[in-house]
């Protein structure tokens, strides 16, 4: 996304800088979900632009989702739900380990991520391992509701290629958390979603009981083929023990998935033990999205994902 792409009410084209745009709610930015399905949001500012040597970035102030930050034209996180995608992503893992101490994040250069693990109380380390500079700076400057986060002493900013940095590292995590793009071909992130990479080096960084998490991509009833199934499929061949869970995410306009895994037995827990994990072992007890009835929801897929998913 060089310049962002946007529709005026009257269908034509419009691209420009703040100034061009007179009426607050005429603007409307269009982004491709897929082959053949688009959709438009209102803008009413574009708050900041840039340019990294991987992706062009964007901030928006748009009107359902309020900011929203954009990777190479594709919505990243919008602040009206971005808890609901982190909470689900970090939480999950790290209340299902008896004693997470030691986290490390590919990717996560927003910052949301890590904010969601310095919550627990437990954690003494956190790696986020990141490859585009430009993109952690431009969060660190505009993403306010992560400021602390990134001022936390436990937390460890390295820019680095994500494979990189784990193969080199001697140190083991009790969490490995991959907050990345989906997996395109050809994309950057697609060798730190394949069999090989899961087996030489995400498990052999695990310390015993260690848990792996990640996200995985469109979940829906049409969309769950596309990566999700496939993330589960690949991490069932190295891992003993698969859980994938989902829930919906409206900037996403879709359900999105995320799958956790270890070679230690562990399950999703009751309600009631979620809950009292959370209040003992976080210190904010009071997450916008997460409890134990939530949890236990995400864990129960509907019959056409169990279905393809052979769970």
């Amino acid at each position: 996304m060089g310049e962002a792409h946007v529709v005026c009410e009257n269908g034509k084209d419009h691209t420009g800088s703040d100034g061009d745009r007179s009426s607050k709610n005429s603007l409307w930015y269009e982004e491709e979900l897929g082959k053949g399905l688009k959709w438009t949001y209102s803008v009413s500012r574009v708050l900041h632009r840039g340019t990294s040597a991987y992706q062009d970035i964007a901030l928006l102030e748009t009107g359902p989702f309020g900011k929203v930050l954009l990777l190479d034209g594709k919505m990243q996180s919008a602040e009206a739900d971005e808890y609901v995608y982190h909470e689900a992503l970090v939480h999950p893992a790290l209340l299902s380990h008896p004693d997470p101490q030691n986290v490390f994040i590919m990717g996560g250069g927003e910052g949301s991520t890590a904010r969601e693990v310095l919550k627990h109380k437990s954690v003494k380390k956190l790696v986020m391992c990141d490859i585009d500079e430009e993109v952690v700076s431009f969060c660190r400057a505009h993403l306010a509701a992560n400021r602390e986060t990134f001022q936390n002493k436990k937390m460890d900013v390295i820019i680095s290629d994500a494979r990189m940095q784990l193969e080199a590292t001697s140190c083991k995590f009790d969490i490995i958390i991959g907050d990345l793009a989906d997996p395109i071909e050809g994309g950057p992130c697609n060798q730190l979603y394949t069999k090989s990479f899961y087996q030489t080096v995400v498990k052999s960084k695990l310390r015993d009981g260690g848990i792996f998490v990640t996200q995985a991509g469109p979940a829906g009833i049409l969309s769950h083929m596309d990566v999700f199934s496939s993330v589960h499929d690949t991490l069932k061949q190295v891992f003993r023990y698969v859980i994938p869970y989902a829930t919906y995410i409206p900037s996403y306009s879709d359900v999105w998935g995320w799958v956790m895994a270890s070679n230690t037995q562990f399950g999703c827990q009751s309600a009631a033990e979620v809950d009292s994990n959370i209040k003992l072992r976080l210190s904010d007890h009071s997450l916008k999205f997460l409890d134990g009835t939530t949890y236990t929801g995400m864990c129960t897929l509907n019959k056409r994902q169990r279905q393809m998913l052979h769970v």
